[in-house]
């Protein structure tokens, strides 16, 4: 099973690519391969004129392509989803997400933009295939704290909805879905 991550904030330090450190490190305890892409490490000119032959490019849309699963997450500006990431989300072919499982996440200063998943973002994911998008996690960038200078923390209440949203994503997958039935039905029969 494979997941890709994809961190949609432009800043060096972001309260969104703490969201997808934290994410990504609780699919890899679990033994999930998971493929990291942060919008601030791809070559912007590569990106706004969709140079598909750059290798960044090329990489990101195959990780995107064998991909059980996408899980993004980005800021709100305007209460709308960053424009960083749609620059991403462009690069993923015509119904690219299709038979994927999509867990959104946003972070905003307020919880003025809690609808934005809904009204913003999975109008796009949909016009991309996305047919499973799951219900999302919006963070308040109050849930945020920053840990000296150097990253952001990702506090207990909103760490605890995360959670129950990778379970859910992980529940979702096909492979996944069998082999935890497979090991429930063991603990029963050995109860």
């Amino acid at each position: 099973m494979s997941v890709v991550l994809i961190a949609g904030s432009p800043g060096r330090l972001s309260r969104t690519a703490a969201l997808i450190d934290f994410i990504n490190s609780e699919l890899q305890e679990k033994g999930i391969e998971t493929d990291v892409f942060n919008v601030n490490e791809f070559d912007g000119n590569e990106v706004f004129f969709a140079d598909f032959t750059a290798p960044q490019i090329v990489r990101y849309r195959e990780a995107i392509a064998k991909a059980d699963a996408v899980v993004l997450a980005t800021p709100v500006y305007q209460a709308c989803f960053s424009g960083a990431l749609k620059l991403l989300l462009d690069l993923i072919p015509e119904r690219g997400l299709k038979g994927k499982v999509v867990l959104p996440l946003a972070n905003g200063g307020s919880d003025s933009h809690l609808l934005v998943i809904d009204y913003a973002l999975k109008p796009v994911l949909s016009a991309l295939g996305a047919s499973n998008v799951l219900g999302g996690v919006y963070v308040n960038a109050k849930q945020l704290t920053l840990d000296g200078e150097t990253r952001y923390q990702v506090g207990e209440e909103a760490s605890a909805r995360i959670s129950r949203s990778i379970e859910e994503l992980i529940e979702t997958l096909p492979s996944q879905s069998s082999a935890s039935a497979s090991a429930y039905q063991r603990s029963v029969a050995y109860a």
